[in-house]
């Protein structure tokens, strides 16, 4: 569904615990336990959701339907999330906001520098710092009308989401034969870490990515890496 004619016609968005009711939020993010927080977020928010997991998937969808959010990811499989929002920002803007998101805060300044209008530090969890983030970026007309009550709700996506991101995260060590896709690696499952909580594999993460910068020998921190993975997918995880 397109969602040009709301921000065309200036409708406002929803009140009290929606807020964001009438939206469409396009998520450009790669990690499926992110992606889950996004969804819980947006479901207690009153928005709708879709989802692209690369540079790639999302202009595909870009080309079919108009959001009225996006947020992307600065690290995808295929590129730069700076590329999109450059892309999005442009002369013919048609997207009422355009947040960067990342663990790593060092690449907030890219995100703005490439046009975003804000940036969202992961993990994200908190409703009012997401619809804070959407809300304080969108213009006048389209605010919610009516006081808005201020919560400290938080979401907490499931467990077995992380799962997902070990299993795609393994199949990336399978297929890695070049240092860009090491790179990838790196921040990918750096992000999830801190995501989770999990700072074994945080801190292995910052050594491939150390190694990879010093040009150092990675035959052993890939090792570590691929133990920790294979360690966590083998794990019983309560449903």
């Amino acid at each position: 569904m397109d969602d040009s004619d709301l921000f065309a016609s200036a409708t406002r968005l929803g009140s009290g615990r929606r807020p964001l009711l009438g939206l469409t939020i396009l998520v450009v993010e790669d990690s499926r336990y992110a992606c889950e927080a996004m969804r819980l977020l947006c479901l207690r928010s009153g928005a709708r959701i879709r989802r692209a997991d690369s540079l790639k998937s999302a202009r595909r969808h870009l080309q079919v339907y108009r959001p009225s959010v996006v947020i992307i990811d600065m690290g995808l499989p295929d590129g730069s999330g700076a590329e999109l929002i450059e892309s999005l920002s442009g002369a013919s803007r048609q997207v009422a906001v355009i947040l960067g998101i990342s663990g790593d805060e060092n690449t907030e300044s890219a995100a703005l520098a490439a046009g975003a209008d804000g940036f969202l530090p992961k993990p994200i969890v908190s409703v009012a710092a997401f619809q804070n983030a959407i809300l304080n970026n969108m213009p006048p007309e389209r605010q919610p009308i009516g006081p808005r009550p201020i919560t400290d709700e938080a979401v907490e996506p499931d467990i077995l989401a992380f799962r997902d991101d070990m299993a795609h995260a393994a199949e990336v060590l399978d297929e890695a034969r070049d240092e860009k896709t090491l790179d990838y690696l790196a921040q990918f499952l750096g992000s999830v870490a801190r995501s989770v909580g999990d700072s074994s594999l945080a801190t292995a993460a910052t050594r491939l990515a150390e190694t990879r910068e010093s040009g150092g020998p990675l035959a052993v921190e890939t090792a570590v890496i691929a133990d920790l993975v294979q360690e966590r997918l083998q794990r019983k995880i309560a449903i």
